[in-house]
């Protein structure tokens, strides 16, 4: 993609979901995602009502007037983006494709996250790991993996979600907050899903098209399979096909949610075409009650 281009796309992305993030979810954010705990920020003067353990002794006997210390909670986070860029989320019968749903939706929470003064880092897998851009702060560091979610052409085709949770572990030691973006259509991820979760807040963010759900009926149509490359014929009007589609459909969201779900990681679900600005409130709010 020509410079020029791809600056207006990433400035486009940048004013949307720049403005959801200021109007709508840095407090959702800040609520859904706690700091690493307390820590000590001043003393002041004793006041009616405060928690009289928390009285600095020292600083009371030297003043001869009681004195408090003041906490506040330790803000700083990490959050990583896990973005599957194979050729499968280039697929879209909507408005968008997954690829455009996910860019928008990394942005976000982005925005989100530096709003907070957390760092923001991501890794861009297919079958091998695309890109590793380093958790920092700040507006450029965000446009930079914008960006990069844009103009990204991966080297292969297909998916290993294993991979990329495995390469996570091995760079990022310390517990981080870890969105997984990926229409979720591989396997044989179970046991890295299962390590990262022990260390790190994994939440699975489960992107598809509606025509992956259910085929419609309009009899023999060209298919081409975008991660194996392979073309060849499907007749939607057998109602034997389309059983099996929706199905298969269907088996590969309840392997997304069971694996998930087993070890105590967060799941998400957005469709393309859907506002992803609904399902991130409400999950933003779920985690806040939790």
């Amino acid at each position: 993609m020509e410079t020029k281009e791809l600056l207006k796309k990433v400035r486009k992305i940048e004013i949307k979901t720049k403005g959801l993030t200021r109007h709508l979810f840095s407090g959702e954010y800040h609520s859904a995602f706690k700091g690493r705990g307390m820590s000590f920020s001043e003393v002041r003067s004793y006041q009616y009502g405060d928690d009289i353990r928390n009285i600095d002794w020292n600083v009371t006997a030297r003043t001869g007037e009681p004195y408090i210390k003041v906490f506040e909670e330790e803000r700083e986070l990490t959050v990583m983006l896990l973005v599957d860029v194979s050729h499968s989320a280039l697929f879209g019968t909507t408005t968008q494709l997954k690829r455009e749903l996910i860019t928008e939706l990394c942005a976000v929470i982005a925005f989100s996250a530096i709003q907070n003064n957390d760092k923001v880092g991501a890794i861009l897998f297919s079958e091998e790991i695309e890109a590793f851009i380093p958790p920092k702060k700040g507006r450029q560091h965000i446009l930079r993996i914008i960006r990069e979610l844009i103009d990204i052409e991966p080297g292969k085709r297909g998916t290993n979600i294993g991979l990329a949770l495995e390469y996570l572990n091995n760079v990022i030691k310390k517990r981080s907050i870890c969105f997984m973006c990926s229409d979720f259509q591989a396997g044989g991820y179970e046991t890295p899903l299962q390590v990262v979760a022990r260390k790190h807040d994994l939440v699975g963010v489960h992107l598809y098209d509606p025509r992956e759900v259910a085929l419609p009926n309009v009899g023999l149509i060209h298919a081409h399979d975008a991660e194996t490359g392979r073309l060849g014929w499907i007749d939607t009007s057998s109602k034997r096909i389309r059983e099996r589609f929706a199905e298969a459909f269907r088996e590969k969201q309840e392997r997304f949610l069971k694996s998930f779900g087993r070890n105590g990681a967060d799941t998400l679900s957005i469709q393309t075409g859907d506002s992803y600005v609904n399902a991130l409130l409400q999950f933003f709010k779920k985690r806040s009650h939790a």
